[in-house]
């Protein structure tokens, strides 16, 4: 290994922990766009859904940007430099979602309408701000027109991938009327999502000549095939799904589950892609990386950590388990 073990370790880590995030938080944000689409009578009760949950969900993201900054203290500031402004864009819708959260129940009931709109609309900034971020990151930052539309691309189809997680968890803890708005909801995101990460695919090699390399050289076009193809093994099966009764009974999760499959799928396909680089083609995650000294010490907290936001996210999933009761604050 080109510098020791630890660097890989805690990218390891923070990969780990984003890709909780995106799949956790993602319905949560996916439930605040869909609420845009919903009557007004159905809003309390979608949120409802995702109350005990969300700030945990948030978690992931804090202990994975926290692993940016102590472990690659020279990656940190090249990644936050060329995204300040989509991360505070990104911060604001999620400051939206929170006051909206509390305001359109404790405030001025003539109010509640908006924020009901500043709660949907922050979380269609919180998700089209990540898709973007994630776009100019696969592209190592480059400001060219091509990894411009490469990242508003990848910004819509992160947003659509949102929204399905966020029907799929809706078929899980809804019931009656709602639980069939969620199953039409997730048919008007699906193409959308397929069309996306086609795209991506396309577009990704394209783009990057080491992306290229990885995907087309031998083996990697062995080892990297699987998973788009089953990734829209998976997609389809969500598809005929949703044509299906059952889920609306006894398949409620598959959904879901098949969500987060592709999009633990993607997560791998991208983390071979660019690998050993933590900025593509110009740092790389052992030039990025604090002294092994550093590392040696950090990895203890995050030994104690990581088990610790495991336990408390799995006991809140475990206590909230069922279909959602009437929203309370």
């Amino acid at each position: 290994m080109e510098g020791g073990p630890l660097p890989v370790i805690f990218m390891a880590l923070m990969g780990l922990s984003l890709l909780i995030y995106v799949v956790l938080d993602g319905y949560d944000l996916g439930v605040g766009l869909l609420t845009a689409a919903a009557p007004e009578a159905d809003r309390d009760r979608m949120i409802a859904s995702i109350v005990p949950f969300w700030d945990a969900n948030e978690t992931w993201l804090v202990l994975a940007v926290g692993l940016l900054l102590i472990a690659f203290p020279k990656a940190q500031g090249v990644v936050l430099t060329a995204l300040y402004a989509p991360v505070a864009l990104m911060l604001l819708g999620l400051i939206l979602r929170g006051a909206a959260f509390d305001f359109r129940a404790k405030g001025d009931p003539a109010h509640k309408r908006w924020w009901d709109v500043a709660f949907a609309g922050g979380s269609a900034l919180a998700a089209s701000t990540q898709g973007w971020m994630l776009g100019r990151y696969v592209t190592g930052f480059d400001d060219g027109v091509g990894p411009q539309v490469f990242a508003a691309g990848i910004a819509i189809a992160l947003t659509a991938c949102y929204a399905l997680l966020g029907a799929g968890w809706l078929l899980i803890k809804t019931e009656g009327e709602l639980q069939r708005r969620a199953v039409a909801w997730a048919k008007r995101a699906w193409p959308v999502v397929v069309g996306g990460l086609v795209v991506v695919s396309m577009a990704s090699p394209w783009l990057s000549a080491t992306v290229r390399a990885r995907w087309f050289d031998m083996p990697g076009i062995i080892a990297l095939a699987p998973l788009p193809l089953t990734a829209l093994l998976a997609l389809a099966a969500l598809r005929g799904l949703l044509n299906s009764h059952r889920v609306l009974g006894k398949l409620c999760w598959a959904p879901f589950a098949l969500m987060g499959l592709v999009l633990t799928l993607s997560f791998f396909g991208l983390s071979y892609s660019l690998y050993p680089f933590v900025v593509i083609d110009r740092l790389t995650i052992w030039d990025a990386a604090a002294a092994d000294a550093s590392l040696r010490f950090l990895l203890v907290g995050a030994v104690i950590t990581l088990p610790v936001i495991l336990a408390y996210s799995l006991l809140s999933y475990r206590v909230f388990r069922g279909k959602a009761t009437a929203l309370a604050y």
